[in-house]
């Protein structure tokens, strides 16, 4: 009985140590630790198709996306790292997968002018404010309030001047993975002063699952847009809207990116590349597509739906070689690329663009879809 017992005890002993380990590789003993007197972890989705999200409520990370190619492997489609001490600021700077607040995008020189008074922030990027400033959602810890193998709810308060941002903000993210390959996000927040609230999900996505060989430039792009918002040379919104037509933002059908990534064009060289906002057709209405992306390679499809006007597409311009990522892989130029739903950048300083002033009383919403399939050509 005794010996019975003993082998009970190392098949259980065995059995958990099979399921320490995600299926996209990461341990969440990895994710354990402390920010600032909070506590970070790792959060994972399943369903019924196999296809795995790992989350962290550091910055509200998109850790892994684990999807079938059409051989049916499953491919981790996003950057990021396999530890919670990579994505500490102190050691990589990165917006890998996070839930950006209070302002995805640029600010114009920081400055936001709400009933009649002025406001600095933080001028983290070519003199504006980007990402919410230097310590952004992105580098908080957000607090889990609800978790199953399905989804996961993650709270973020922030003080009033949080980075110079006037009221306090309760916000939300809520992940969901649905049955049918969906990564459903969900963003709410309220106020107790009149803010700008802008939130999106920054994921760098490599659909080839293989980012040290594979440049998203060879994939193909379609973006539900016949404007974009020009930026100069410090990435910063003109104010106009320029057509798409007959220039290199013309995506309204598949594309390859490298057709016009490179193109000898203004906007091209302001933007390094892409980096730029897509004024989008929708209309707020999340059952029409809003962008593609394809990998030839893996056959995997990523579909974009959501209820926001613009839509920045970042051709990770600014990936160097220098970040180590998940798996050893070495993170090179446009070894990824962000399809990032928002309000248009610097709204809060051009009122003829869709609004992003949140008030007391009111509640912020934002609703984006990731949806992945795979498909022979």
């Amino acid at each position: 009985m005794k010996k019975l017992t003993i082998l009970f005890a190392a098949v259980l002993l065995l059995a958990g140590c099979s399921q320490k380990t995600t299926v996209s590789g990461l341990n969440p003993k990895d994710f354990k630790s402390t920010y600032n007197g909070k506590p970070t972890a790792l959060y994972t989705l399943t369903n019924e198709k196999g296809m795995e999200v790992c989350i962290t409520n550091f910055g509200g990370r998109i850790v892994s996306v684990m999807v079938p190619d059409k051989n049916g492997q499953m491919q981790d489609v996003v950057l990021g790292f396999d530890n919670i001490k990579d994505y500490f600021p102190e050691n990589n700077a990165s917006d890998f997968g996070a839930a950006i607040g209070r302002y995805a995008n640029r600010i114009n020189q920081g400055k936001i002018t709400i009933d009649g008074t002025e406001y600095q922030l933080p001028q983290n990027n070519f003199g504006h404010c980007l990402h919410g400033g230097p310590t952004g959602w992105q580098y908080q810890v957000y607090e889990c309030v609800e978790a199953d193998a399905k989804h996961v709810k993650l709270l973020r308060v922030s003080p009033d001047g949080d980075n110079g941002f006037p009221g306090e903000v309760k916000a939300y993210v809520t992940y969901t993975l649905t049955d049918d390959n969906k990564i459903d996000i969900q963003y709410e927040a309220t106020t107790t002063a009149p803010t700008v609230i802008n939130m999106t999900n920054h994921s760098y996505f490599n659909l080839s699952g293989d980012p040290a060989n594979h440049s998203i430039i060879q994939d193909i792009l379609c973006i539900n847009s016949n404007s974009y918002t020009p930026v100069d040379s410090t990435y910063m919104t003109t104010g106009e809207i320029a057509p798409v037509k007959n220039t290199p933002f013309d995506f309204t059908t598949p594309t390859y990116i490298f057709s016009y990534i490179d193109a000898k064009h203004e906007q091209i060289k302001n933007g390094n590349g892409y980096d730029h906002n897509w004024v989008l057709n929708t209309k707020g209405d999340i059952s029409k597509l809003a962008a593609l992306l394809y990998c030839e390679e893996s056959g995997i499809t990523m579909m974009v739906y959501t209820d926001e006007p613009g839509i920045q597409v970042y051709s990770g311009n600014f990936l160097d070689g220098t970040v180590t990522g998940k798996k050893g892989i070495t993170y090179e130029k446009r070894s990824a690329i962000c399809l990032e739903t928002q309000k248009y950048p610097d709204t809060p300083n051009k009122p003829e663009w869709p609004s992003a002033l949140l008030r007391p009383g009111e509640t912020y919403h934002s609703h984006t879809i990731y949806a992945f399939s795979t498909r022979e050509k």
